[in-house]
């Protein structure tokens, strides 16, 4: 008489050991710190800028705080400008984190 063939047995998951979370039930989700958050008002840009003003680079980054002088201006979706700092670095920056100053001289 022929012996019946074993059934196979494989182990669990594992995703079937964590318990099923109800929604609203547990901790809240963890957030990432380093998540960037989008600022839903740069899409209308600042007014009143033009090629040659100088400015100030505001909000935060590498040159932040530093005068500039607006190079290029481009427009799109986020209006944005190419800027020259006054230790002749080049950078492109929002316009809305752009503040105008006064001319020397």
């Amino acid at each position: 008489m022929a012996t019946r063939k074993r059934k196979t047995v494989y182990p669990p998951a594992r995703t079937d050991t964590k318990p099923a979370q109800r929604p609203g039930a547990g901790p809240e989700p963890y957030v990432r710190p380093t998540v960037a958050t989008i600022d839903l008002s740069a899409s209308s840009g600042r007014a009143g800028l033009s090629v040659g003003d100088r400015v100030r680079i505001a909000g935060g980054g590498l040159y932040a705080g530093e005068i500039a002088v607006i190079e290029k201006l481009t427009s799109g979706v986020i209006p944005a400008a190419l800027v020259r700092t006054e230790a002749g670095r080049t950078r492109q920056v929002r316009t809305i984190d752009l503040e105008p100053v006064a001319r020397e001289g």
